[in-house]
């Protein structure tokens, strides 16, 4: 349901945020900073999807083996166990985050052990690095990189078709890449360690979506699109002699080698005047199915064909669906049934009403029928049922008014794969998920198969803005092209993403620190209010009005007590108003498009931020004064906040290679700021709940510290600091927004440009940074209790469990110490929302400060990673205290 594609960090990264060389690591840190020192457990807030899936590729010769790729959130490997998505690049770092949008996926069918992924996220200036070839031995769980002499573009036009990296199913130490911009094609003979450029391949491409676009997005040539072997033609250890290769030239789209890529031609009789968005191959009868579209996508295409190729005679044959006249949509997934030879499929990807449509023929395009059609306009049958009860919020809460339906069938359905080994599980990715069927043969029968998200644990969605309440739902989140949510439980997915009204980008929200139940959003719409509120923690939303030219939602500050509200929309000045936005007016003093915040205990004290200048209203927004602070980052790629339950403190981080660049710390209402010398670099600043025993709030921050880029905890007011996260744990850029949770110590939320909110969880049981803290007497509770105990994964030498302690007595606990035996000599190695002490073989987990009051009726969970050889059989006892738990 969404037409464009958020840009959330590249338009803020344009402007150099990111500008400079890669920091070298430091081979000893500054003595005020801890590399790593903290182990911490990190995990999404649950949304499950959230953005565009434009690849999905399974392995030919494994079955249950297969991978999908996103335009701006890295790579994923399909977990056939769980049935979810593992992350595979979690490892890209702020510097090469733009190693996170993936044009291509490449899996090996002679050896499913290795995969290949094509990064870069844009080919203009947005994104300052070249695109690289990352290779895998071990299905994405490492990766070695070779960095190409020119831009790759995941998230750039053009990005559905594909796949542009194939690797040779004959001789794999043959790959072949597609580039845009006219770089032509590519080719590795050592398994992508190198590549060198193609020189005789004859066509680089000349279509472009938008030549008149000055910053080179749109009018970038899209360049070779897909490349298809055809594995007949080849013998195991030699190359395959004939490839076929789709080039963005709407009259000459595809090009063939027969020799192994010595020399290349154009397709004799080839259709034209359109893209060829995928090649599909079927070697068992001889044809190559193309899908054609006269846009290069995703969004766009208003006419396309399907045509067929016979790879022995040369014919071609148009097999399109519905004659050219009725298509006001282009073709792009194409998918064949390699159980049942014949069986091919394709969608209308551009159909964006009244809904996508995907059609299926048994007899190689002779025949075809529709996902749904009409009975009498405007009503209509499908041959599916949608289930979307995992994901809810993919009826965007809408009731539209036939033929239109919720949810829909999709939208940018580029992305569509039957399974090589399974004719009943197709795949298929959408503007917002991934669909799924695995009785689809019912299509054939003429009964109606059943389509669901299959997308969990795949998060693909840009976070704009973040907050945690010190009571009410833990998260609230804003994000780009699905408003943002409100996470009452973050291992599970919310019902509905904040509607009344539903923004397409939510850019900010705040609430007021001593009412929590007081929310404010704002966001981009393309028609509407701006601005909505909140009275009840984020459970239901009233929209509020905007003032006269406003175009976008900005950034809007809560006053401590919700009484009155500050808004710097796009398109006007600062606002400020009393009550819930009824009536706006103007602020004095203060530029356009600074941002702005509260003072979280004085209700009519506003803060703002503009091109290196502070401001400060006493007034409640409606004057502010340009504070006579200097130093401060000259840009506007700056974050700040004020600390809850002090006056006038103020924490600001933010800045550029260029110039200012750091953490600034106010104790007087942003009079003066002392930059602290310990921090490099800061694009965020959070807070959240104190260690045991400090007296100040636990800062979080996005940083670079000690010549190390991470994300940094310091319990200590910023005197240490602690990296908490690790190389495996990165997500590219996280400099939107970052903060902790006031009510459990050590927990941060993340901002990431396409993974979602990643939260974390300290195995410290609250003590600080430098050592300090205590530990309370060992409770000794009393009452019945419950405990499930669950191994959540396995590998060789260790696996990772999950404890559920239930209280099924009738009192409450005020504390808790649970202990078991462990039968085969496993070790904990690492335990998180829980202490913990081994010896041999017994356990004992104990509460940490926030968990251990656990009522009648209630329970409490923990988990940990640990080792193990030979065996791993689960305790069979546990005790809590004296008690003998019942065990399931």
């Amino acid at each position: 349901m969404r037409r464009t594609r958020i840009l959330t960090a590249a338009l803020a990264l344009a402007a150099g945020l990111l500008a400079g060389a890669p920091p070298a690591l430091a081979a000893d840190a500054a003595k005020d900073v801890s590399i790593s020192a903290d182990s911490y457990t990190w995990k999404n807030a649950r949304i499950d999807g959230g953005g565009f899936v434009p690849g999905i590729v399974f392995n030919r010769k494994e079955k249950n083996l297969a991978y999908a790729r996103t335009d701006i959130g890295g790579a994923y490997r399909w977990q056939e166990s769980t049935k979810t998505w593992t992350p595979l690049l979690d490892s890209v770092g702020w510097d090469d985050w733009g190693h996170t949008g993936v044009v291509s996926l490449a899996s090996d069918s002679a050896d499913p052990d290795k995969v290949y992924a094509a990064v870069g996220t844009y080919t203009n200036s947005w994104d300052p690095k070249n695109g690289a070839v990352m290779r895998s031995a071990d299905r994405g769980a490492s990766w070695q990189k070779t960095d190409l002499p020119f831009k790759l573009g995941g998230n750039m036009p053009g990005r559905g078709m594909g796949e542009r990296l194939a690797v040779d199913p004959n001789k794999n130490s043959v790959l072949y890449l597609g580039a845009p911009s006219g770089k032509g094609l590519w080719r590795s003979t050592d398994s992508g360690v190198s590549w060198s450029q193609v020189g005789n391949f004859p066509n680089v491409g000349n279509y472009v979506q938008d030549p008149s676009d000055t910053s080179g997005y749109s009018s970038d040539n899209q360049g070779i699109v897909w490349v298809t072997f055809d594995e007949s033609t080849g013998t195991s250890g030699n190359a395959t002699r004939t490839i076929y290769v789709g080039v963005a030239d709407k009259d000459n789209a595809v090009y063939r080698s027969t020799d192994a890529g010595a020399t290349w031609s154009r397709v004799a009789g080839q259709p034209t005047g359109y893209l060829a968005h995928k090649g599909v191959l079927d070697t068992v009868n001889g044809y190559l199915y193309l899908a054609y579209s006269d846009k290069g996508g995703p969004y766009d295409g208003g006419k396309g064909r399907l045509w067929r190729y016979a790879t022995a005679t040369g014919t071609w044959t148009d097999i399109s669906p519905v004659a050219e006249a009725d298509t006001y949509y282009g073709f792009a997934g194409l998918t064949v049934d390699r159980q049942k030879p014949g069986t091919v499929m394709a969608t209308a990807y551009s159909s964006w009403w009244p809904d996508t449509q995907i059609f299926r023929s048994t007899d190689s395009g002779g025949t075809w029928s529709k996902a749904w059609d009409y009975t009498s306009y405007p009503n209509r049958t499908n041959r599916y049922t949608m289930d979307v009860s995992s994901s809810p919020w993919l009826t965007w809460g809408a009731n539209p008014s036939p033929p239109e339906q919720t949810p829909k069938l999709g939208w940018m359905t580029e992305a569509l794969e039957i399974d090589p080994f399974d004719s009943n599980r197709m795949m298929y990715g959408t503007g917002a998920t991934i669909y799924g069927t695995e009785d689809l043969t019912k299509w054939d029968s003429g009964s109606q198969f059943t389509i669901r998200p299959m997308v969990q644990g795949l998060e693909e969605t840009a976070v704009n803005d973040l907050a945690s309440p010190p009571s009410g739902a833990p998260l609230l989140s804003a994000l780009g092209d699905i408003g943002g949510f409100r996470h009452t439980d973050l291992t599970k997915v919310p019902s509905m993403m904040f509607t009344q009204p539903n923004f397409t980008s939510t850019t900010s929200l705040d609430f007021a620190e001593s009412n929590p139940n007081t929310l404010v959003r704002v966001g981009d719409l393309d028609s509407g209010p701006h601005i909505a509120f909140s009275t009840d923690n984020g459970a239901n939303w009233f929209a509020g009005t905007d003032p006269s030219g406003v175009s976008g939602g900005g950034t809007v500050a809560a006053a401590a007590d919700g009484s009155r509200f500050v808004w710097s929309p796009a398109g006007t000045g600062v606002q400020y108003a009393t009550g819930f936005g009824n009536s706006w007016a103007a602020s004095s003093g203060i530029p356009a498009g600074a941002v702005v915040e509260s003072d979280r205990v004085d209700p009519k004290v506003f803060y703002g931020f503009k091109s290196g200048k502070f401001y400060v209203s006493t007034d409640g927004g409606a004057t502010f004064t340009a504070s006579s602070a200097t130093g401060l980052p000259s840009g506007d790629s700056v974050r700040f906040k004020a600390l809850p339950g002090v006056k006038g403190d103020v924490w600001l981080a933010g800045g550029a290679t260029d110039g200012a660049y750091g953490l600034w710390h106010s104790t007087d209402g942003g009079a003066t700021f002392t930059k602290l010398s310990n921090v490099e670099q800061a694009d965020t600043i959070g807070f959240g709940k104190a260690a045991t025993g400090a007296s100040y709030q636990t800062l979080y921050t996005s940083a670079k510290i000690g010549g190390v880029r991470g994300i940094f905890r310091s319990t200590d007011k910023g005197a240490t600091w602690t990296r908490i996260n690790d190389d495996a744990h990165q997500w590219g850029w996280t400099g939107a927004a970052i903060t902790g949770d006031p009510r459990v110590y050590g927990r941060v939320y993340v901002s990431t440009n396409g993974r979602g909110v990643i939260y974390g969880d300290t195995s410290d049981a609250g003590g600080g940074d430098g050592g300090g803290g205590g530990t309370d007497p060992t409770p000794t509770p009393t009452g019945a209790c419950a405990v499930t105990y669950k191994v959540t994964n396995q590998w060789s030498g260790g696996f990772q469990a999950d404890v559920q302690l239930s209280n099924t007595g009738s009192s409450a606990w005020s504390g808790w110490s649970l202990g078991w035996s462990f039968a085969d000599g496993q070790k904990i190695t690492q335990l998180w929302n829980a202490e913990h002490t081994q010896s041999g073989s017994a356990v004992t987990a104990k509460n940490v400060d926030w968990n251990g009051n656990v009522a009648a009726g209630a329970s409490v969970s923990f988990g940990f990673t640990g080792s193990w050889s030979g065996a791993n059989a689960k305790p069979t006892a546990f005790k809590l205290g004296d008690q003998t738990c019942t065990v399931s």
